[in-house]
Formats: structure tokens, C-alpha cells, sequence
């Protein structure tokens, strides 16, 4: 019996030049997912890398597996056909908040909508980089840049919203200078059967540096954000001496052992919950409460993928036609003599 091969992270890798800028997050995502693939232990021709266009979309020219830097918005319609003729191999999709949710948006929400099996990375800075500074569907209401002179005027979407109100089964969100969550969560991703979308808050250090400086700085994390595990009590802060509780319909950060609550009041998190209500509410946590990282959802669906190819072996067994002469001279036929 032939012994398994495995692999490690250089092995994902090829021998391109990273052309991010010194300081990018990307480069902190690029490391993490080579450490994902070889905790996976795929076979690098067994994957495929599919992007769109932006700064994150180069990422499949520093992979060591199949690639395709597709057009504007186009990566989940591609990724879409690559796995539905090729379910057996493992795709990847790269993308930004611009490429993803604007041109992008609708085909977002229909590889979500139809469960296909891809592992959708969504860099998220908050800014068009590649172009030099427009605001994207994700930047901050008021924000200014090169596009919105005197401020925004438009609501974000928020990622995690975006992809349950979809229907998606699985949502993580994640930062990228805390790689060793990073690569453990898009093991977890790629590991779900579905549509999976990791959300990673990247920093631009050129057009929106320190975005998410608010809660990336080490002195700030523990208490201004909260990572989620399956089955785990949700607590922060720096000795974890808060927690989050159900207060009504509402979530609600409290101290233990302030105001009469103690741990056995904290929620334990429940990620496979199929009722997306309080992953919901955990997605869109944000100011005077901590923002949720690590795997919000993640729930059993079939794949669109696998109900395809269901539906063609079932379709292919009741129907005694195996080739195309076999199909032209099925039903009725004619012939034309001259």
C-alpha cells in the first residue's frame, strides 16, 4: 500500500515574484492559504485557483496549482462552471470587496444561493487599490476618497449580511495579521460542503491604511473583537472576563459577575444552528459591541455541484441512449429520398 504524500505549505507555492505592495494584507492571506492547502493535504494539480480583477485577484499567479485570472466580477460565474463540469476538484475563489460586490454582486449572491462548492476568499479593504483610491460597496458611509471628494453618501453592505441574506451556509470573518486563526479557519472553510465564504479585513496600506487598525491592534483586540468557536462559550475580553448574553431579542456584552451575571449566563456558540437569526445578529456586531471573527456559520446543505451530478446519473439510468448516433436515431425519424 502506497504511503500518503504529504504535503507542506512551499508546496502550494511557485517561483513568481509577490507583487503587493511591502505591507499589504494580501501578503498575510497568500501565506495562510498555502498553509490551509497543505493542512487539506490536496494534491496542488487537484485545485483550482479562479479570481477576477484587483489587487487580491493576482493571487492565482503565486500558486502552484491551476489557475485562471478571469475578467471584472466574473470569478463566482466561472468558479461556478469549473466545479459543476469538475466536481472533483477543489476551487478556490479570490476576490475583493470592489470585484465581488459591486460588478461582481450578482453572480456573489447566486453561487451562494445554489450552495456550489466553492471557497470564496473575500478581501475586504474597504477600497479600490488597484485603481488608486475609489470607494467601494464596502467603504464607510462619509468616508472620503478620490470618487467621494466630500464623503460618501451610501449605507456598506456588510459581507456577512449579504452572504445570509443569500441563504449561505457558511460565514467566517477574520483579520489578516492574526494568521494562525486565518489559516486554521479556511481549513474549516474548505473542508465545508458549500458555498463557503471567508471574510478577511486586509489592510491597503495605500489608499485606506488602518482601516481595521481599530481592531487589528494588539493592544485593542481582545476587547473590541470576539473569536468564535463551535461549541465554546462567546467570550472576550483580555481574560476573557466578558461575555455575550440574550438580553430580549437583542445580544448584549456584559462583564461576569457585574449586574448579577455570571458565566452560565454567557451564550455558547452554536455554528451548526440551521435558523440563521442569531448568526445574523453575531455578523453585524459592531460598535459598542465586539466584532464576531472566526467561523460565524457553518450548516450541512447539499451542493449544487453534487445535485447536479445526482441528477445526470439518475437521469443517465433510466435512459438506455449512451451515444450521440444512439440519440439521432432514437424516437421518430425520417428519411428523405430524392
Amino acid at each position: 500500500m502506497e504511503e500518503a504524500i504529504k504535503y507542506v505549505a512551499k508546496d502550494y507555492k511557485n517561483d513568481q515574484s509577490v507583487r503587493w505592495c511591502p505591507g499589504c494584507g494580501d501578503h498575510a492571506v497568500l501565506n495562510s492559504i498555502h498553509k490551509a492547502m497543505a493542512e487539506l493535504g490536496v494534491c496542488p494539480h487537484d485545485i483550482a485557483v479562479i479570481s477576477g480583477i484587483g489587487c487580491s485577484s493576482r493571487l492565482p499567479y503565486y500558486m502552484n496549482s491551476y489557475g485562471f485570472h478571469t475578467i471584472h466580477g466574473r470569478a463566482a460565474a466561472i468558479a461556478t462552471g469549473v466545479k459543476t463540469a469538475r466536481p472533483d476538484l477543489n476551487v478556490w475563489v479570490m476576490t475583493g470587496d470592489g470585484d465581488c460586490l459591486a460588478i461582481g454582486g450578482n453572480h456573489f449572491i447566486h453561487a451562494i444561493r445554489r450552495n456550489v462548492d466553492l471557497n470564496i476568499v473575500l478581501f475586504n479593504n474597504k477600497i479600490y487599490g488597484l485603481t488608486k483610491g475609489q470607494y467601494s460597496p464596502t467603504s464607510d458611509r462619509g468616508v472620503v476618497t478620490k470618487s467621494s471628494p466630500y464623503g460618501t453618501v451610501e449605507e456598506p453592505f456588510i459581507p456577512a449580511e449579504l452572504t445570509m441574506g443569500a441563504r449561505g451556509n457558511f460565514f467566517a470573518r477574520l483579520i489578516d495579521v492574526d494568521l494562525k486563526n486565518t489559516a486554521e479557519v479556511l481549513t474549516l472553510a474548505a473542508k465545508h460542503k458549500g458555498a463557503s465564504v471567508v471574510e478577511v479585513l486586509v489592510n491597503c496600506v495605500i489608499f485606506n491604511d488602518g482601516i481595521h487598525k481599530y481592531l487589528s491592534d494588539k493592544a485593542n483586540r481582545a476587547e473590541r473583537t470576539i473569536f468564535l468557536r463551535h461549541g465554546e462559550k462567546m467570550l472576550f475580553g483580555n481574560n476573557n472576563e466578558k461575555g455575550i448574553v440574550l438580553d430580549g431579542l437583542k445580544l448584549k456584552a456584559v462583564t461576569i459577575g457585574e449586574d448579577g451575571y455570571t458565566l452560565d449566563d454567557i451564550l455558547v456558540h452554536d455554528a451548526h444552528e440551521k435558523d440563521m437569526t442569531l448568526h445574523m445578529m453575531l455578523g453585524l456586531m459592531g460598535g459598542d459591541m465586539p466584532v464576531a471573527l472566526g467561523v460565524i456559520r457553518d450548516v450541512e446543505a447539499e451542493s449544487y455541484d453534487q445535485a447536479v451530478e445526482n441528477q445526470i446519473k439518475e437521469v443517465q439510468a433510466k435512459n438506455p441512449v449512451r451515444t450521440l448516433n444512439e440519440y439521432l436515431m432514437s424516437g421518430e425519424i425520417w428519411e428523405v429520398k430524392g
